[in-house]
């Protein structure tokens, strides 16, 4: 047998060596390795399995041939080329490993773990993230075959930087928001569904829809609005879902000076009191806090059990004053003001 023909058949033997070892683990992993997942409760092990079957065959295939092509003597040209040939293609099957690696393993989170945190960040950013990882993945990767190659990656990363540096400063604005977003959706100061007040741009309303960029919020007039995330990080955001539905309501009330102060501050009390809409176990008040120009200033304020009533409830209270008062004889002034008047004579010829 000559020496081509003997390099021939341990090239051939050690390709469907390669390929027999591929299917064989393959075979393993699907037959035995999925009835050991089977026992478990999770599907990662699944996922792991799935992702491994194909590059194990393709690298136990290429390893192979690699071998094969090493039972011939041949020329340095095509030794030279071979050589980075077979770095690119295991780095290729690498890549594509580790690729759908993240991305089942976004997947398995997704399924059995995202749903299950109390927070909705990760709800909201599990699909940026993992473009990030797939992205920074990517770039690993043809780096480290560029450099196999020589090239100088250096100057790349700083072009690279300065892009970079010049599309931040473009979209400022832009990147503000999408910050701001962030940290409204870690420090959760409101969610969906709370009744909030922006006092920066006086804007109140129901919390619709939290977003990368801005906040959609519905006012009482059944309006919706859009605010930009960075306003609201800048300003002062006022709950009154949190901690919970339970409010304080209050209202301004004056009488007349000369008004008993005991007798003015039980009537309104009483009234208050009698009104099936407050929350009996809590305290109702009105506190005699001003002299105003033309009255005794109270600030009559009781609880009631939820928010969203309170213009309705505050209504209620006025109504129910007003005529608890107008029965008692407690005059509730208008402003008013008293203007005097002082004339002086001044004699004829007399000097001013």
């Amino acid at each position: 047998m000559t020496p081509f023909l003997l390099s021939l058949l341990n090239a051939a033997a050690l390709i469907l060596l390669g390929l027999i070892l591929g299917y064989l683990i393959s075979w393993l992993l699907t037959q035995y390795g999925r009835k050991l997942t089977q026992r478990t409760a999770t599907i990662l092990d699944n996922l792991l399995i799935d992702v491994s079957v194909i590059p194990i065959r393709a690298a136990l295939f290429f390893f192979g041939v690699q071998l094969a092509v090493q039972q011939f003597d041949l020329p340095t040209t095509w030794q030279n080329f071979l050589s980075p040939l077979f770095f690119v293609i295991y780095w290729v099957i690498a890549f594509l490993f580790l690729y759908r690696l993240v991305d089942k393993l976004f997947h398995w989170y997704e399924l059995e773990i995202a749903h299950k945190t109390e927070t909705q960040l990760d709800d909201k950013f599990l699909h940026l993230f993992r473009r990030l990882a797939l992205m920074i993945l990517t770039v690993i990767v043809i780096i480290t075959v560029l450099e196999r190659f020589g090239v100088e990656v250096s100057a790349l990363l700083t072009s690279l930087g300065i892009g970079s540096l010049a599309v931040a400063l473009a979209a400022q604005d832009t990147l503000s928001n999408l910050f701001a977003g962030l940290a409204i959706m870690i420090d959760q100061p409101f969610k969906v569904g709370d009744r909030v007040e922006l006092q920066e741009i006086n804007t109140w309303g129901d919390v619709m829809e939290i977003g990368l960029r801005s906040t959609r919020i519905r006012t009482r007039d059944n309006r919706m609005v859009t605010v930009p995330n960075a306003v609201i990080g800048k300003g002062l955001i006022v709950n009154y879902s949190d901690p919970d539905t339970v409010f304080r309501v209050e209202t301004t009330v004056g009488v007349a000076y000369g008004t008993d102060i005991e007798l003015a501050r039980q009537v309104m009390i009483k009234a208050i009191r009698a009104e099936p809409w407050i929350l009996p176990e809590q305290p109702v008040e009105a506190l005699f806090l001003e002299f105003g120009d033309s009255a005794l200033n109270f600030r009559v304020r009781c609880w009631i059990e939820h928010y969203i009533e309170t213009r309705r409830i505050i209504d209620k209270m006025n109504t129910a004053l007003y005529k608890a008062l107008y029965e008692a004889n407690i005059v509730i002034p208008f402003p008013q003001r008293d203007v005097h008047l002082v004339s002086t004579k001044v004699s004829v010829g007399e000097e001013r």
